[in-house]
């Protein structure tokens, strides 16, 4: 497949402007050094109902194969006068390919339910769409939802909500939409999760969604490299890790798919980018704790003075007598420290240190 990005330049270095320049011609053409500097004329304010995209999701409207590529996207950003917006992390994806492969790293088919978040310009959705999946996609600027809406406006089974996603109730939307989804059989379906995000918010999104899995099977991201690889790392005794890798291995079994070189995004990143599945656990899947919520909080106190050693660090639940106790029943040395223990270490140590009056004070 010929590459989508050769006649554009390496590197973009382009300002965000704030001043407004009058828009471009029905007959310009389209150029990066033109998208540079026209900005927002025109603001569309749009108010659906949650209730349409219940009505929608049922719907077996037909839909014509799209085609896409880089041009689109700058078309589509240019008809709006737009440039992205830094504040937001927007890195608008310029080649079609990457959205095919993101589409099939997640295995979507046609039926499937799938959560966009911030779709851009739609070259993602339209991906989605293709591989015949209904998709609910939430955009937190305004411009871009216009965008996303106008390009999809013929089809139903697209729906777009305006606002941030970290504080939209998901959990509430996803579980009414899957409902009127339910086939005969009367076993309710899973969605997934398919989305090019923001690097800014990959870590909120990822603690938002993982404990998630009743509602999703699958979650499929393109982050940046640096923190894919580190999500996907769960070997212990490394330099980077953290509280957050127990936790995605606590909920999910997550894999590292493909990299992204940093050349396929407008405008182009410092890094390269990469795709991360996450294989979402049942509940019955969980590691057995006495309640999610002490185990966390442990973790979370062993890590706050990571070079301690545990006995220190977790004074406040225990004894350090009792603390040494129990990592020796665990097989591990009483000086340990957190980035020594592994998913399993902590899940036993938690069980066997944390009691009664400790969660108490956590109600």
């Amino acid at each position: 497949m010929p590459c989508l990005l050769q006649s554009l330049p390496t590197t973009f270095s382009f300002p965000y402007p704030e001043t407004s320049q009058p828009p471009p011609t029905p007959n310009s053409r389209v150029t990066v050094s033109a998208l540079a500097t026209r900005t927002a004329t025109s603001r569309s304010k749009f108010s659906k109902t949650f209730q349409r995209i219940l009505a929608n999701t049922t719907s077996n409207t037909k839909f014509k194969r799209q085609e896409d590529d880089y041009h689109s996207t700058l078309e589509a950003l240019n008809s709006k006068g737009r440039f992205p917006r830094k504040s937001l992390g927007q890195h608008y994806m310029l080649n079609a390919s990457i959205n095919e492969e993101l589409t099939m790293a997640a295995n979507v088919k046609e039926g499937d339910v799938v959560l966009e978040i911030g779709p851009g310009t739609g070259s993602l959705t339209n991906a989605l769409v293709n591989a015949g999946a209904t998709v609910l996609a939430i955009e937190r600027d305004p411009y871009m939802a216009s965008i996303v809406r106008e390009r999809f406006a013929g089809l139903d089974r697209v729906e777009v909500l305006e606002g941030d996603f970290i504080r939209s109730h998901i959990r509430s939307h996803m579980s009414s939409m899957l409902a009127s989804k339910i086939p005969p059989d009367g076993n309710t379906p899973s969605a997934k999760v398919v989305s090019n995000l923001p690097f800014n918010i990959s870590t909120d999104v990822i603690k938002l969604l993982l404990p998630m899995g009743d509602i999703f099977s699958e979650i499929v991201l393109l982050l940046q490299d640096e923190a894919a690889l580190r999500f996907v790392d769960s070997s212990s005794k490394s330099s980077e890790y953290r509280p957050i890798n127990i936790f995605i291995n606590f909920y999910s079994d997550p894999e590292y798919k493909f990299k992204v070189p940093r050349t396929n995004f407008f405008p182009q990143p410092k890094v390269d980018a990469a795709v991360v599945a996450f294989k979402l656990k049942q509940i019955t899947d969980y590691p057995q704790v006495s309640t999610i919520k002490s185990f966390f909080s442990m973790v979370n106190s062993a890590f706050n003075g990571k070079r301690k050693m545990l006995r220190k660090s977790l004074q406040h639940i225990c004894s350090s007598p009792e603390i040494e106790a129990a990592l020796c029943s665990v097989g591990l040395p009483p000086t340990a420290r957190p980035e020594e223990l592994t998913l399993e270490d902590f899940v036993k140590l938690h069980n066997l240190i944390v009691k009664t009056p400790f969660l108490d004070n956590l109600e």
